[in-house]
């Protein structure tokens, strides 16, 4: 919105600022940062009246949890979600397609993870609505993304790019519509598998959202793309300030959520991210390096896809626990050792993904 300013730069030369993405980056952050951190405390008051019980505990995962974080809310993901949309629609540039592409994702995903954590919370079960509905609607999102994405950026968006080697591989065409989905979906449902302990998905989030902030910057500068020898998508660098924003919303949540976490993010704000990042990944033409910027999320997936078809296989368990961090959390680490590994992990993995940058 304050990008109009930007047109009012011939009267006083000072507002051209508004035109720099990085100046706009920088404050959308610290908008969000701000936002969540003033409204968080009646927030959390809010829904801890509202849910009373707080958010039901698995029965079936690591008994300390019944202790630790029984009475704890949920649908904190509601703080994120409003920091990040707030800062957005204050500092990109509106006029954007891509901006609205993916806030339509990240939004969407954040009613359906609210939705889930509603009938958890209300039912005071584990268990939220159907498992093959919520896919439905969430491919259905993410393909109707797609096809936006395709309308916008013409066939190149509907091209394969794989990470160290220069120019497109393969045009998918209208594949590209299930492809891209799968991609968002993916990402959507490892985040909302690694949220399991307090802090341990926000902040491996936050740096696959930094790390795709970067790619957004430098895949829609003509002149940063063509010396890298990353593919130039017009347009995409506004989805910096998404990026930033989601990380200052984060910083704020972080505060609150940290270990003993007063708030939990939910379906609301886990599914919310993961769609998020996967959608930028598709957007900036990066769906490849996704896979080693979010490789976290992608270990704590398939930590689970991998238990549940070894134990229909052979009615046995390759890890004590899954997700992964369950896992480790029954061999006797301690949740905060944990989860600062799991960051490190992520951090170092999204240092990987930037250097496929200089590797083409």
């Amino acid at each position: 919105m304050l990008t109009l300013l930007a047109d009012f730069s011939y009267l006083y030369s000072p507002l051209n600022i508004f035109r720099y993405i990085t100046f706009r980056a920088a404050m959308g952050a610290a908008t969000a940062l701000f936002f969540v951190f003033f409204f968080g405390p009646g927030v959390i008051a809010a829904l801890r009246i509202k849910q009373g019980k707080g958010q039901p505990i698995r029965e079936d995962g690591p008994a300390s949890h019944l202790v630790t974080k029984k009475g704890t809310p949920t649908m904190g993901g509601l703080m994120i979600l409003s920091g990040l949309v707030a800062a957005t629609l204050l500092w990109a540039n509106l006029r954007n397609a891509y901006v609205w592409i993916v806030l339509f994702v990240t939004v969407s995903f954040g009613l359906i993870g609210f939705y889930d954590d509603y009938l958890k919370v209300t039912k005071q079960s584990h268990a939220g609505f159907s498992g093959k509905m919520r896919l439905a609607l969430e491919f259905l999102i993410a393909g109707l993304a797609c096809y936006a994405l395709m309308e916008t950026g013409g066939e190149n968006m509907t091209k394969l790019a794989i990470p160290m080697v220069r120019g497109y591989v393969a045009t998918l065409g209208p594949l590209f519509i299930l492809f891209g989905a799968f991609v968002i979906v993916a990402a959507g449902n490892c985040v909302n598998l690694t949220d399991g302990l307090d802090g341990l998905a926000i902040v491996p989030s936050m740096i696959a959202a930094g790390a795709f902030a970067i790619f957004a910057y430098l895949v829609g500068n003509s002149i940063f793309s063509n010396y890298l020898g990353v593919n130039y998508v017009a347009g995409v660098g506004e989805l910096t300030i998404v990026c930033s924003a989601l990380i200052g919303a984060g910083l704020g949540f972080l505060w609150f959520n940290a270990p003993p976490a007063q708030i939990f993010m939910g379906d609301t704000g886990s599914l919310a991210l993961g769609g998020l990042v996967g959608a930028v990944a598709v957007a900036v033409k990066q769906e490849f390096v996704l896979v080693i910027v979010g490789g976290l999320f992608v270990i704590e997936g398939a930590s689970v896809i991998i238990q549940v078809g070894y134990f229909k296989l052979t009615g046995k368990r390759i890890f004590l626990m899954a997700p992964i961090h369950h896992h480790f959390e029954q061999k006797g680490w301690k949740e905060p050792q944990i989860v600062i590994r799991f960051w490190i992990i992520a951090f170092v993995l999204a240092l990987m993904g930037l250097s496929t940058l200089k590797l083409r």
